[in-house]
């Protein structure tokens, strides 16, 4: 049974760092395309961030050089390092999980094309 296990709400003020975390089980993060999506109140999901199997990492340009992704193999873990966070970062923070690699490639985690979900962490930036 694949799971998403994602760690808890918080809020953290404007400048500040936070971590996200996001723990599967039932398959092997490090072979699928994984990756980090949002949704603030009154707007669509986005893609936020993804990493390969092969390691490699892509980003939307609203956090480019402020996240990084990244995942560890023996805990089988999914991270989103966030720095400099902006009020406009607030959102609901969702893992995600596709076995068809290409996904970060193609661009699928952008669009929410992804096969499995986390079922979310709530993130508040106060200004």
């Amino acid at each position: 049974q694949v799971r998403l296990v994602q760690s808890g709400g918080v809020s953290v003020q404007g400048g500040g760092s936070l971590t996200l975390s996001c723990t599967v089980s039932g398959f092997i993060a490090s072979d699928y395309c994984m990756a980090w999506s949002r949704q603030a109140p009154g707007k669509e999901r986005e893609g936020v961030a993804a990493i390969g199997s092969d390691g490699l990492t892509r980003y939307a340009n609203s956090v480019k050089g402020r996240f990084t992704i990244s995942k560890d193999t023996a805990e089988n873990t999914l991270y989103l390092q966030m720095n400099s966070l902006k009020p406009e970062d607030t959102a609901m923070y969702y893992c995600a999980a596709s076995p068809t690699v290409a996904d970060c490639v193609s661009g699928a985690w952008r669009a929410n094309g992804m096969d499995y979900w986390g079922k979310g962490t709530l993130v508040n930036i106060s200004s």
